[in-house]
């Protein structure tokens, strides 16, 4: 149960508070396709993440699952990915507290003009205390954590299933799925906009924590599956049905100036509790402000702690400095990675000062990271077909590419103008490895498997190259003329990416480890039991035939 909260804790956050208004200001009534779709590809992703996790429980999972396929590159690019993403989630979480927040306390958000949504100085300053305080619950324990974010999803779960129930039987207009233009005002595209850039993919994200943490659980190879299906089963039911609602609740004043601009009452400054405003439930709406609080700062607590352990993965696997790993002698935690996390969170808060400016990058770097999950599957059931999974994902052969389109989908339908800071950051990630392989100190510093990962340029660069050419790609002003680079026809874009996916796939899986390169890096992960992530004692102190032991 806790490690099934820890991935709810991280699903059920701001996402339920913000989502279905921009989704469906992105694609009408026809939101409802966007969280279908976006539920689908997420799904596909878990179920391959499940099987990968029952088979590999260490902290960081994330991080070690294109480490043994690949080997050290492509296990650093992929651990590079997780953890941009996992840094960046606690700061969207405390601009989610403070955006509703900012109902009572204005000074915490700007009000009026260009800037409207975005944090004032005092909002900043506030947001590193809230960090501050999600790095003192992690010091205190991995125990302390699961019990304070069990209690909170508990939370988390009920006040939006109640609230949806209170507000549908208070206010609900069948005629507005098909009001203000009809049922999809903007066609496909707008559903597939609102899948990446309206938050519905980022709502969705989280199940993964169960896989990050799960070594730290009594019997990982049994809770990790059942944790990461479980939670994202109870995600998909309560996003669903918060968007039906929220769709059917809004009054014809709220779509009086169409679904590309919902409003509310100038005083409120979340959806939600608009519509409780709105049907005169102002102690409904008390109740979701003080969620606005306990929902986004589980979520961080959750992330915090996630970027920590993937750092620690990192270390552990010799990509970075052994600063990473450094432990409290009291409750076993990377006090190392614990607090450069903190840091790196709060200095997202500066270039992305609101939660809708964060969104799109989470976004695309969630479901990069996720994408070398469906890879690492395809290159250990061949290598490995006989290896004992406690959950093993029936036509898995087949559903681990159609994954990984997916997952190329949300990154192209998240836009170029996010899709070129991410590479940027990857770039980024590229040059501190160099930098940690060239003057740093951790011993055991990886040789880079580079035949085994020389399908990750083509890839990279293949989907920068689509996503600048394709229909995702705002047009944009220069002097004189405006740049608009719609070189590829809508459908067209979709298919280029299908088919580019699948060379990619195929390409990587015939480039995987020999098994016997695949046993030397799983043997590293030996069991301590003061050394969190280090998995379950093992069955055998050594990997033999036919598979790692336990």
């Amino acid at each position: 149960m806790g490690l099934m909260w820890a991935s709810e804790g991280s699903i059920i956050g701001s996402g339920w508070l913000l989502g279905a208004l921009y989704a469906t200001e992105y694609a009408g009534p026809a939101a409802i396709f966007a969280w279908v779709i976006g539920s689908t590809i997420v799904m596909l992703l878990a179920l391959v993440h499940a099987e990968l996790g029952g088979m590999f429980p260490v902290a960081g999972g994330t991080t070690r699952f294109p480490h043994y396929a690949y080997g050290s590159l492509a296990g650093f690019a992929f651990g590079w990915y997780a953890w941009l993403q996992a840094a960046a989630v606690a700061p969207i979480e405390v601009e989610a507290v403070m955006t509703y927040a900012a109902s009572y306390e204005h000074w915490m958000i700007v009000q009026t003009g260009v800037n409207k949504g975005v944090l004032t100085g005092g909002g900043l300053a506030l947001g590193v205390v809230l960090m501050a305080i999600f790095v003192l619950i992690n010091f205190l324990g991995i125990r302390l954590l699961s019990l304070v974010n069990t209690y909170a999803t508990w939370w988390k779960v009920v006040v939006p299933v109640f609230a949806l129930i209170v507000i549908f039987i208070a206010r609900f207009h069948g005629s507005n799925f098909t009001a203000e233009g009809g049922f999809a005002p903007f066609g496909l595209k707008g559903v597939l906009d609102a899948t990446a850039a309206g938050g519905v993919v980022f709502s969705l994200l989280g199940f993964e924590q169960a896989v990050q943490i799960g070594a730290e659980s009594s019997n990982p190879q049994r809770d990790i599956p059942r944790a990461v299906i479980g939670a994202m089963i109870i995600g998909i039911i309560v996003y669903l049905a918060l968007q039906f609602v929220f769709i059917g609740a809004l009054s014809h004043g709220d779509i009086s100036h169409g679904w590309g601009a919902i409003t509310f009452p100038s005083s409120v400054t979340g959806p939600y509790a608009g519509l409780a405003t709105g049907v005169g439930l102002g102690w409904l709406a008390t109740i979701l402000y003080i969620d606005a609080i306990i929902s986004p700062s589980g979520t961080g607590l959750i992330y915090l702690t996630a970027t920590s352990r993937i750092s620690y993965g990192l270390s552990r696997n010799g990509y970075i400095p052994t600063f990473f790993e450094r432990l409290t002698q009291a409750t076993g935690v990377p006090w190392g990675s614990i607090l450069v996390a903190f840091v790196a969170g709060c200095a997202f808060l500066a270039p992305f000062p609101s939660w809708q400016s964060m969104v799109g990058l989470i976004t695309s770097a969630s479901v990069l990271m996720y994408a070398g999950a469906p890879l690492a599957f395809g290159a250990l059931r061949l290598s490995f077909p006989e290896q004992h999974r406690p959950f093993r994902l029936g036509g898995g052969t087949v559903i681990a590419p159609i994954a990984f389109i997916g997952a190329n989908f949300i990154i192209y339908w998240s836009g170029w103008n996010v899709d070129w800071k991410l590479f940027c950051l990857i770039a980024l990630g590229f040059a501190i490895l160099w930098a940690s392989l060239t003057f740093g100190n951790n011993p055991n510093k990886p040789k880079l498997d580079w035949h085994s990962a020389q399908w990750l340029w083509p890839y990279l660069i293949g989907m920068a190259i689509i996503s600048y050419l394709g229909q995702f790609n705002e047009p944009y002003a220069l002097p004189f003329k405006t740049i608009n680079n719609y070189h590829i026809p809508f459908y067209w874009d979709l298919g280029i990416i299908a088919v580019f996916s699948l060379i990619i796939y195929y390409w990587a899986v015939s480039l995987r480890l020999p098994p016997e390169k695949v046993r030397e890096y799983v043997s590293v992960v030996t069991y301590d039991p003061q050394t969190p992530g280090s998995g379950p004692p093992p069955v055998h102190p050594h990997i033999s035939e036919p598979g790692f032991g336990a």
